[in-house]
């Protein structure tokens, strides 16, 4: 039984640190790539074939061979570039807006869409036969005789 528990823990312990730390400590430039944006063509690195995406794929590269991790990597380009050299906005601070606010407003706008069937679904009671509004009766009666003033 203490086998079967120890075998458990060493497999729990390689399953969450395994494949994804190995991933950080070891990265390679097929992983940064799609992660990495090209600063000229504002396209992602591993679909850019521009001039400057070579010497962006050589200077990761000798981040790299130097044995820096993924995240320290992105942290020298970014402190080197700016933000912008990243795929996707950063999840914290002031930038987590840029993931939150895009969701806000298609939930506002379905919200409000919503709101705009209901009210306009509420708003018509009565039957179709059935004026919208009543006329005065001397009107009403005006405009019976010129329209039997036209049938005949």
């Amino acid at each position: 039984m203490r086998r079967l528990a120890l075998l458990l823990a060493v497999a729990a312990a390689l399953g969450v640190t395994g494949p994804a730390f190995a991933s950080e400590q070891h990265p390679t430039l097929s992983e940064l790539e799609p992660e990495l944006m090209c600063l000229v063509c504002h396209e992602p690195l591993d679909q850019s074939t521009s001039p400057f995406a070579d010497r962006e794929r050589a200077l990761i590269r000798r981040y790299i061979a130097e044995g820096d991790t993924k995240s320290e990597i992105k942290n020298k380009l970014v402190a080197q570039f700016g933000v912008q050299i990243l795929a996707a906005p950063p999840d914290k601070g002031f930038d987590i807006l840029a993931w939150w606010l895009p969701i806000a407003g298609v939930l506002a706008g379905g919200l409000a869409l919503g709101y705009l069937a209901w009210r306009w679904s509420r708003g018509r009671r009565g039957t179709p036969d059935e004026p919208v509004t009543r006329v005065d009766p001397e009107l009403e009666q005006r405009l019976d005789e010129e329209l039997a003033r036209f049938e005949a």
